[in-house]
């Protein structure tokens, strides 16, 4: 017979849920990072947006078979630029350029795996990722991909803040907004498409936003808020994984809902201090 694992943390023994939490910490670094701009910026709807926008070059690859991270990460950079095309031509606002362009590829993803033979197979693994099919080549990429949002993000720190605080202080400054604004926008897309494989298109936002939501409710500097993001990201990984193995549900969803629970119990957890400690000043 086959032993099973019997404590809380032993089905780490095996190789793929080790793979899985690997790259899954990958991941959730980079979101933190990248998530952290997101939240300050204020551009969920484009992190959404592309999230969906890279599911036509995804679904074209999985049909094909073809590599699907570089079949997303076309369709994910044709939609930013996309984006970019429709504000300068149309003279659109950003967000209905995002709208429009959101509905667009999600329409085309759809068309497209419905003429595949397995399409539900395909739109589940495409929609909700599957953590635990990382290989060891995937480790790779996902630690490639970390390494240059974290290079990127550090190269344009400056200009990011100057942008966050007033665009026009920042080209003031000769910090060039414009550039720093497209640096965000590629950061977002990276983190999209390195993310696709652990959590899917359809929940990958969850893990972008959510991580920088919790650590947000306990520091105000931007690195730190990044730290402590990841520390976040890393454990809903870990939580969502363990919880996917004893409760036998999908892994991907899994990590998403912990990162949602724990940035709940974090604001949860502020507003509970903030109110008591208001209480004592009163009395």
């Amino acid at each position: 017979m086959t032993a099973h694992p019997t404590g809380l943390l032993d089905p780490f023994a095996l190789d793929f849920l080790q793979r899985g939490m690997l790259g899954g910490a990958l991941v959730a670094i980079l979101c933190a990072v990248v998530g952290t701009w997101v939240v300050i910026r204020g551009m969920a709807f484009l992190g959404e947006a592309l999230a969906h926008g890279m599911l036509p070059g995804v679904a074209l690859a999985t049909v094909l078979s073809l590599p699907v991270l570089v079949g997303g990460a076309l369709s994910a950079i044709a939609m930013s630029l996309g984006i970019g095309a429709l504000q300068r031509r149309a003279r659109l606002s950003y967000d209905t350029s995002i709208g429009l362009l959101f509905v667009s590829m999600l329409a085309l993803g759809v068309i497209i795996i419905s003429h595949s033979g397995s399409f539900a197979t395909d739109a589940t693994a495409i929609l909700f990722g599957d953590i635990l099919a990382i290989s060891s080549g995937d480790l790779v990429l996902l630690a490639a991909a970390a390494a240059l949002g974290l290079i990127v993000a550090a190269l344009f720190h400056r200009s990011l803040v100057a942008l966050s605080l007033d665009a026009r202080i920042a080209s003031v400054l000769g910090l060039r907004p414009q550039i720093a604004q497209a640096a965000l926008v590629g950061l977002v897309t990276l983190a999209v498409v390195a993310s696709y494989q652990a959590v899917g298109s359809m929940l990958v936002v969850g893990l972008l936003l959510a991580p920088a939501v919790a650590a947000g409710h306990w520091t105000t500097r931007i690195p730190t808020r990044m730290a402590l993001a990841a520390v976040f990201g890393v454990a809903a990984v870990l939580l969502g994984l363990l919880a996917s193995w004893y409760a036998a549900t999908a892994a991907g969803a899994s990590v998403a809902a912990s990162a949602i629970l724990l940035a709940c119990l974090s604001w949860a957890t502020r507003t509970a201090l903030d109110s008591r400690v208001a209480r004592t000043r009163r009395v």
